[in-house]
């Protein structure tokens, strides 16, 4: 069932599937806010974290909900320089950190009781960072215990533009009443794993993958990437109320896909495991960069799941 609410003077848009509430900013960089979960005993589980004192007529910096990372993930350099980009005319170009789409206007383009399609507005700082004829769509569809966010870009200009978008989600962690980090893991697949260096080089490290006790201080801003399995997995030691993202429809994701986990410090009430189209910096290094031509349009779909 689909509502709408006002809080703070902004219109929040609400679905409503069995004990699963999904609430959204959707103006406002297509945002969704939360994933609330009824529990038995009048009891509710936050699965996507929102904080209370955000401010919502300017969102896009809260640490909570899923900001939309477009067109390029975290930071670009262009030798060493950072927030700058080489577009492919030749241009050394400007680009915020996570790109500009999580600040950005989106108009509703269709909406029902189970979905939401928001198109972004560029503005013309937009258009001087990333100049291109584009078309870029955020769908959300929600189920009863998952949601699945498809992003597409569609080349409408007369030359082939490159992206590396993704997603950052805020997971609630810990889920429970007197737990810690410690009583949770994550489990990654096969993997090579790297750090995003101060300069803008990746810096490779010794994990392959498997499972990672979520207290572990290794852990935070680590990109994995080279997936051998599009499913990650994080919750209880002992195996209950997984948290299972997806990447793409297929068993192994689309090549360079990465993802990344990070948390601000060991007290914050949220862990993010953010799935990305590539590692940080593709336009510099070319890893996890994908290119629409000319009249395509190209997708990259993530699902969040209970039930995997």
């Amino acid at each position: 069932m689909f509502s709408k609410e006002t809080a703070h003077g902004q219109e929040i848009f609400k679905w409503k599937l069995g004990p699963s509430t999904f609430r959204m900013l959707p103006e406002r960089g297509a945002r969704l806010m939360n994933w609330d979960l009824e529990m038995a005993g009048n009891q509710s589980r936050p699965i996507v974290h929102w904080p209370e004192k955000a401010d919502l007529s300017n969102p896009a910096h809260a640490r909570g909900g899923n900001p939309i990372l477009f067109p390029f993930s975290a930071r670009t350099f262009h030798k060493g320089k950072i927030h700058y980009w080489k577009a492919p005319d030749g241009e050394i170009r400007s680009m915020p950190m996570h790109g500009f789409a999580r600040e950005g206007q989106f108009e509703v383009m269709a909406q029902d009781d189970r979905s939401i399609t928001m198109k972004l507005i560029p503005s013309q700082e937009n258009a001087e960072a990333y100049p291109f004829d584009y078309e870029f769509l955020v769908i959300y569809r929600f189920e009863v215990l998952s949601l699945e966010v498809e992003f597409i870009l569609s080349n409408l200009g007369s030359e082939k533009m490159p992206w590396s978008a993704g997603h950052h989600f805020y997971f609630t962690l810990p889920w429970h009443n007197g737990y810690r980090r410690e009583h949770y893991r994550i489990q990654l697949p096969g993997c090579k794993a790297v750090y995003h260096a101060a300069d803008g080089t990746l810096v490779p490290t010794d994990f392959k993958g498997g499972e990672v006790s979520m207290d572990d201080p290794t852990l935070v801003d680590r990109i994995h990437t080279r997936l051998k399995e599009s499913k990650v997995k994080f919750g209880l030691k002992n195996g209950e109320e997984d948290i299972t993202v997806v990447i793409s429809d297929s068993v192994r994701p689309l090549p360079g896909a990465s993802v990344v986990t990070w948390t601000k410090d060991n007290d914050s009430p949220f862990y993010c495991v953010e799935p990305w189209m590539g590692p940080p910096n593709s336009p510099e290094h070319k890893k996890g960069l994908h290119w629409v031509e000319p009249g395509e349009t190209d997708s990259f779909k993530v699902r969040v799941s209970l039930e995997e």
